[in-house]
């Protein structure tokens, strides 16, 4: 084999982790976090209306509501679960969450509507849950599989009033206790910060949006002028798609939320791979060039440290060897920071080019899905693309 290709190729895997790692916002390092509860209480506090869409979420939605009612906020929060036509008895696991907090009164369970026309299912039980929400200054959405910390909305508050922005959202922490967690949710993580670098969201003067939609707090009135739900009717990625709507009409904000949790295991490879199958073909915009470009660059940006460096090692090549090892140092220290945040062995790192491979095949099966007519769906629900 002629190394006439791989030198160059080589140099340039190190010359893109470069610009990864100097010049992407700094993304690795997600240190993007709220800051602590204020030592001194603010002097107001805005009405928050926490909308909870909900579809077949018998089994979280009881710990989801009882911490939401739970927060230690000083000003006025009452809290909607729009059950979307559920068939576990979703509503009545909500119900008794809150009468055993005797806290009925601050909890309205909304029944669902059949889903209109070009509506994605969760957008259509989010649009329901903000008209039932009424006139509220801030409206918190949140999944019913999540546990949020006591202080968590006061944090949020704080955050979306100091510096007078549209939304704030957290990423929360998704569980990460067996095998096929600890492989492939730190580098979902990972790879969601190298998309959408925190740090460059969070910059006003950048036009790049993103968003987790399982905590965002936001802005009615941004909302309003955005166009409402009824402008994003049939996004299937509706957090990011919500970030690029609203930040056009006020700032936002993305981080890292450690005290907000994900109650939903996903212990078989089957269900991270449907997760990530349900959508990813759907972010590159259902684009079969996207498709071949986002599978050559994590070829070459994972694959390629790896064999250029066994590849210069067994042929004793040493200028391919050395931009081949660097890279791949790049690599694992922009990767050690979200093991941190997971509380995971740093030695982990060394697993990230097998999670990159087994997310590209996520990617091309997503592909296939949409071309072979299966859609997508929320909570059960399909819908075309």
């Amino acid at each position: 084999m002629s190394d006439m290709w791989l030198l160059p190729a080589a140099w340039a895997v190190l010359a893109a982790w470069l610009v990864l790692f100097l010049g992407r916002g700094a993304f690795w390092r997600a240190d993007q976090r709220l800051p602590p509860r204020e030592s001194n209480p603010r002097r107001s506090w805005p009405e928050v209306t926490a909308v909870v869409p909900a579809r077949n979420e018998a089994e979280g939605i009881g710990a989801c509501v009882t911490a939401l009612l739970r927060q230690d906020y000083p000003g006025v929060l009452r809290v909607i679960v729009v059950d979307d036509q559920s068939t576990d008895g979703t509503a009545k696991c909500a119900r008794e969450a809150a009468r055993q907090m005797d806290a009925s009164s601050r909890l309205e369970v909304l029944t669902g509507t059949p889903l209109p026309e070009n509506w994605a299912g969760k957008v259509w039980a989010m649009d329901q849950g903000v008209t039932a929400a009424g006139r509220v200054p801030l409206l918190w959405f949140t999944d019913g599989d999540i546990v949020h910390g006591p202080d968590v909305l006061q944090r949020l508050v704080t955050r979306i009033e100091d510096r007078d922005l549209s939304l704030v959202s957290l990423m929360v922490m998704l569980s990460c206790r067996g095998f096929w967690e600890r492989l492939l949710i730190p580098p979902f993580i990972f790879f969601f910060q190298m998309l959408y670098p925190f740090p460059w969201v969070n910059d006003p003067h950048r036009t790049l949006a993103g968003a987790a939609g399982g905590c965002m707090l936001l802005r009615r009135e941004a909302l309003e002028k955005a166009g409402g739900f009824a402008a994003m009717r049939a996004a299937r990625i509706d957090d990011c798609t919500l970030a690029a709507l609203l930040k056009p009409h006020g700032a936002i904000w993305l981080g890292l939320g450690t005290e907000s949790h994900s109650l939903r295991d996903y212990r078989q490879l089957g269900e991270i791979w449907r997760m990530v199958a349900r959508s990813a073909y759907v972010q590159l915009r259902f684009s079969p060039w996207r498709l071949l470009g986002a599978t050559l660059v994590m070829a070459f940006l994972y694959a390629g440290p790896v064999g250029g460096l066994l590849y210069g090692l067994w042929t004793e090549n040493v200028w391919l060897a050395i931009p081949a090892l660097l890279a791949g140092l790049l690599m694992l220290t922009a990767y050690v920071p979200t093991l941190r945040l997971y509380s995971l062995n740093p030695l982990r790192a060394f697993s990230l080019p097998i999670a990159a491979l087994f997310y590209t095949l996520m990617t091309l099966d997503s592909a296939r899905r949409h071309y072979g007519g299966r859609g997508g769906a929320w909570k059960g629900r399909h819908y075309s693309a």
